[in-house]
Parts: C-alpha cells; structure tokens; sequence
C-alpha cells in the first residue's frame, strides 16, 4: 500500500458505562470513507490501546477491517516486547489488516542492535509492512536520524516513518534526504504542526483531528505548490488544532460526538472525559471557524478552498 495522504487515527468508542461501542465505530469509520480517506489506523497512542483487553483488541480491529471495506486498516501493534508485539502484528495481520504501526521500546541498555533485532521479530511473525512511530513521548525512546536510517537499512518491512518527534520538521527535513524513494514520511501530533511538516516534505498526515478533510485539503493544496493556499488553510484552522491537541482524548471524543460519528465521548478511567468548560469553549470554537456548517457531513472541498484570507 502506498503511505501518503491522510490516515486518520480513529478513537475507540465506548459506551457511558465504558463497555465497547462497536455501533459507533462502524459509524465513525463510515465517515471516514464518505470522506475519501486514504486508510484508517485503529489502537494508536490516544485509541486508548492500553486499556484494552486481548478480547476487545481483536473486535475492535475485526469490525474496523470488516467496516472500512478496500479501505486499509493499520493497526497499532506496539507492546513493551517484542513477543507481544509479534503477537498483536500477526494478530492485525490475520484479521485483514493492510499495515502494522509500531512505537521502538525502552530499556535500560537499549542499543541500535536491540531495536533492529526488534523490529526483525515484527517481521518475521507476519508480512505485513511496517509503519515505525517515532514518538519518544509514549515510547521513551529517543532516535537519531542516523539510528532510524540503520534500522531502515536491516528492515526492509518499514515502508513509512509516523514522525513525532520535536522539533519534527527538522527531522522529517534531514530523513527525507536519506530515503528512498519508496519510503515516506507522515506526519502526527494532532496536525500541530503540519505547515512546517509538509515544507519539510512530509507526505501528509497519520493523526488522530477529528477533521481529516482539512488535513486533506491543505495535502491538495501543497501537493500542488500552492503554498498561498497552503499557509491559509493552516492558519484558518490551527485554533481548532491547537485545541483539540491538548493531553488526553477526551476533546477528540468529543467533537466525533457532536459529528455524529460516536455516541458518547467516554473515556476509560482514569483519564477524564471532558470537563463542562472545555465543552462550552469547543462548541463556540466550532461556531466561530465552521459556521452554519453540518459537522455530521464531510466539509466540501469547494467551502475549504473559499479561505477568508
């Protein structure tokens, strides 16, 4: 599969008593396909993977693979081993998923070596690529550009680096001159900073905004050079950005709850769901920046491109 685009990073939906809502997840992935996405990825750092169980893991990818159609599905896969990770990969790739996206893992005297021999094991449990997240805020795992290329180098699965690393442009900048021609870079961290990313040559986005068809309309635009358009779009919709982007997911849930998309904004303990405040303030956001505009229906391109600027 090809690792450009936008990939939205779905949240896992849950009902008020925290149970799976696999309703909702069906609903949200149809959004996605109405909007004309180019894949879909489940259990990411904030689809709150970690609080689930095996069991639910496997229908939550299950009904993702049987919802998104020839829509590709990654999966997230990263574990604190690399058995476990093996395990959840051949899992993803059993249940029809198109691609695996995997965090490197702390420890004590991790060398290159270690982290290569971990993303072999990866490989060797099942054939599917591998999208290789450089976040060190989750994983604790800080790479250099010179590492990421020697781990490229000796896994030939690694199709697309998740770069989520600060600063990410200067990074994305200086693994971009090292790449083949095969491998891309996606851009994360909610968008925040996605002008700069794609400057730098990122190939578009593998995030979790919760309106992938900005992300889409301004990929369109740089992928055409207009990067008058280009720096519009960013600016026209960085306060939601900025907003959305705050720690946790429970403003993320939100706006896919007022989308239409899931029907309740829970969020497993103990994170909290989103507060009353924060609520108030998302709803005039939403007023200021998409006004009169049906939020359960993807946004038209020709109304992205009619920028106020």
């Amino acid at each position: 599969m090809k690792f450009s685009g936008v990939f939205p990073i779905l949240v896992t939906p849950f009902k008020h008593d925290e149970s799976l809502d696999l309703d909702s997840l069906r609903r949200m992935i149809n959004l996605m396909k109405k909007i004309g996405v180019d894949g879909v990825t489940v259990l990411g750092v904030l689809g709150e993977a970690n609080r689930l169980s095996d069991i639910e893991r496997r229908r939550v990818i299950q009904t993702t693979v049987d919802s998104a159609g020839h829509l590709p599905v990654i999966v997230g896969t990263s574990s604190n081993g690399a058995n476990t990770a093996s395990e959840y990969s051949k899992i993803a790739h059993d249940l029809g998923a198109k691609a695996v996206m995997v965090t490197p893992q702390a420890d004590p005297n991790l060398s290159i070596a270690k982290l290569i021999t971990y993303y072999e094991r990866i490989t060797q449990s099942m054939p599917l690529p591998i999208v290789l997240q450089d976040h060190p805020a989750s994983s604790g795992v800080k790479m250099t550009v010179d590492t990421i290329i020697q781990i490229l180098e000796n896994t030939e699965a690694i199709k697309c680096i998740k770069q989520e690393d600060l600063p990410t442009s200067s990074k994305i900048a200086a693994l971009k001159k090292h790449l083949q021609p095969n491998l891309t870079v996606l851009t994360g961290l909610g968008g925040l900073y996605g002008l700069f990313d794609l400057k730098a040559g990122s190939d578009g986005f593998n995030t979790g905004f919760a309106f992938p068809e900005i992300l889409m309309a301004i990929v369109r635009a740089k992928n055409k050079k207009n990067w008058i358009l280009t720096n519009q779009l960013y600016k026209q919709f960085l306060p939601l950005i900025v907003f959305e982007q705050q720690p946790g997911v429970a403003i993320r849930k939100e706006i896919f709850r007022l989308r239409g998309a899931i029907s309740s904004s829970m969020v497993r303990h103990p994170s909290p769901s989103i507060s009353m405040e924060s609520q108030q303030q998302l709803v005039e956001l939403l007023a200021s920046i998409l006004p009169d505009i049906d939020l359960s229906k993807p946004i038209s391109n020709a109304w992205l491109e009619k920028s106020p600027y």
